[in-house]
């Protein structure tokens, strides 16, 4: 007979900011707490996003009894159409912004007939197996976010969600600070909880407290203005919205996720925008200047954003001109401020006044800050404590604070992806390494590349390409033409002409060299000399590929 364990296996979010998702089993039933996305950095060419290993869910699904969601932003959902390539018929719980967002990304993937997603608003309770499930409010960047208290019959668990303690909401709805006390008091075996903003003193500032900056950038501008922000902040749009209404602009929404975002929220009463001062980007371009808001995604400066292209002229629908007041509001994940930067430049160089948080406070957290987290352990009081949704640097500050209010060393667990962690006789122990690689998605392949395939990307992005191609005789084995040297990304074509004689020359020469004692070795030889004939004229190092061919 197994033994009665309950295991948290974290599959993604503790390591790294982005890919949340935490399994919650206990003997053999199953509950997922999220399934997001991490979005790469620069060494990662050509990744479109990052997915949790779902390996250990494999062969589970009539174990699996629900897949809970703390909220809509994609670090949370985003990975969900992925979760439903590996299992089926898994319900999902969701508050009903977050379930319209999951719906409607679900719906675009072809799995929405995979899962059948339950609204459950904060403060229900319900079932699932051996899990009495409670879900509480928590205020966040996005409204109707949540945090779980699963009690299981090794104890109560409690998960915080992304969260911070905005005591003045956009929503006016503030955490619930009377559910986290009455589990302090109930006795919480472990708290899960927010990481991310551990290294900072003080608190979070609220949301309203940029209400003054955006006045400020609405009140100053003299042509457009164009913010920039994620989609599924949907306060910040509403803030924004509104201060835009006060200084008599009509407003414009372009970018599929945008629209479609404002459009459930819309529906679902989580954003007020009067329909007469919405007005259509064509309606837009004829107004004056100074009377129109255009609201786009691209804030993170990525290249196929409406803001990355328009930053590149890539736009057809519109250009930035002199005068226009452009926004960043929001901060840079790790791994996109170069990106950023670049896109801020290439604004600048078109004639737009670009606002960024280091220029204006047009942007705040919508995670807890050090005070924030005491406050939390305060009122939840939990015997074992595992900080989780960071990079290990803020796992480990977290733990600092834990053990500041008098939470013991051991009882705190800094794990990464992967590491189990079991409870048995209301005792904590670190359990099996369950599989928690990288799972890279670039287009439709789902962890097909490899480091080897990054690998090359990488050189071709730093050295560019050169191909070598021989036409042989067949009967001879002997040069039949000219070699045919191609480059890209090496130099101009011009530069090329220069020297494409005394690469041929080289060619032939080695060619006949190295024909004559190892046969075997003629494509590497000639990939080697290449080579170095670059790095001796150019102090490159391009990729060559050669190939011969028999006629």
């Amino acid at each position: 007979m197994k033994p009665k364990e309950l295991k948290i296996v974290p599959l993604g979010g503790l390591g790294q900011v982005g890919r949340n998702m935490m399994v919650i089993g206990y003997q053999d039933q199953y509950i997922i707490i999220d399934c997001g996305v991490q979005f790469p950095d620069n060494s990662l060419i050509g990744v479109d996003y990052i997915i949790p290993d779902m390996q250990f869910l494999q062969g589970k699904e009539d174990k699996i009894l629900g897949v809970l969601l703390t909220h809509g932003h994609e670090d949370h959902i985003g990975g969900l159409p992925h979760l439903f390539d590996v299992i089926e018929k898994v319900p999902v719980y969701a508050t009903a912004l977050t379930a319209g967002m999951a719906e409607v990304k679900l719906a675009r993937a072809g799995k929405l007939a995979r899962t059948k997603i339950y609204i459950k608003n904060a403060g229900e309770e319900w079932d699932l197996g051996v899990f009495h499930i409670e879900s509480f409010h928590m205020t966040h960047s996005i409204p109707d976010s949540v945090g779980f208290a699963i009690t299981t019959p090794a104890g109560l668990i409690v998960h915080s969600g992304d969260y911070k303690f905005d005591q003045t909401p956009i929503d006016n709805w503030p955490s619930d600070f009377a559910k986290l006390a009455e589990l302090g008091k109930r006795g919480v075996l472990a708290l899960m909880s927010d990481s991310t903003n551990a290294e900072r003193p003080g608190s979070t500032p609220s949301e309203r407290g940029i209400d003054k900056a955006f006045e400020e950038v609405f009140a100053n501008a003299k042509g457009r203005v164009i913010i920039s922000s994620f989609a599924s902040l949907i306060s910040r749009l509403q803030q924004v919205t509104t201060i835009a209404r006060r200084h008599r602009r009509k407003i414009c929404i372009v970018g599929t996720s945008m629209v479609d975002n404002v459009n459930l929220a819309t529906k679902l009463g989580y954003i007020d925008i009067p329909q007469d001062s919405l007005v259509s980007l064509e309606e837009a371009l004829h107004l004056p200047d100074r009377d129109v808001l255009i609201l786009c995604t691209g804030s993170q400066g990525e290249p196929t954003s409406i803001l990355g292209r328009l930053s590149t002229g890539k736009y057809s629908a519109f250009s930035i001109k002199k005068g226009d007041t452009v926004v960043f509001s929001s901060h840079p994940i790790p791994g996109n401020e170069e990106n950023i930067s670049g896109t801020i430049n290439r604004l600048y160089r078109m004639g737009a006044n670009v606002i960024y948080h280091s220029v204006l406070s047009v942007h705040v957290s919508g995670h807890a800050c050090q005070e924030e987290m005491k406050m939390l352990l305060n009122l939840v009081r939990p015997k074992y404590f595992i900080p989780v949704h960071g990079e290990l640097r803020h796992l480990h500050q977290h733990a600092k604070i834990g053990m500041m209010m008098g939470i013991p060393e051991h009882n705190i667990s800094i794990v990464e992806n992967g590491q189990t962690v079991i409870f048995r006789n209301g005792k904590m122990r670190l359990g099996e390494q369950v599989p928690a690689s990288v799972v890279l998605v670039d287009g439709a392949n789902v962890g097909d590349v490899d480091r080897d395939v990054l690998r090359q990307r990488e050189r071709l992005a730093e050295g560019g390409i050169v191909m070598l191609t021989l036409l042989l005789d067949k009967s001879t084995g002997t040069l039949a033409k000219e070699p045919r040297i191609q480059q890209n990304g090496v130099m101009t074509d011009y530069e090329m002409g220069a020297i494409q004689e005394d690469l041929k020359k080289l060619v032939i020469e080695r060619f006949n060299k190295v024909k004559a004692t190892n046969k075997n070795n003629l494509e590497k030889d000639l990939e080697q000399n290449i080579r170095k004939y670059f790095f001796n004229s150019i102090r490159r190092s391009p990729w060559v590929q050669v190939a011969t061919i028999a006629i």
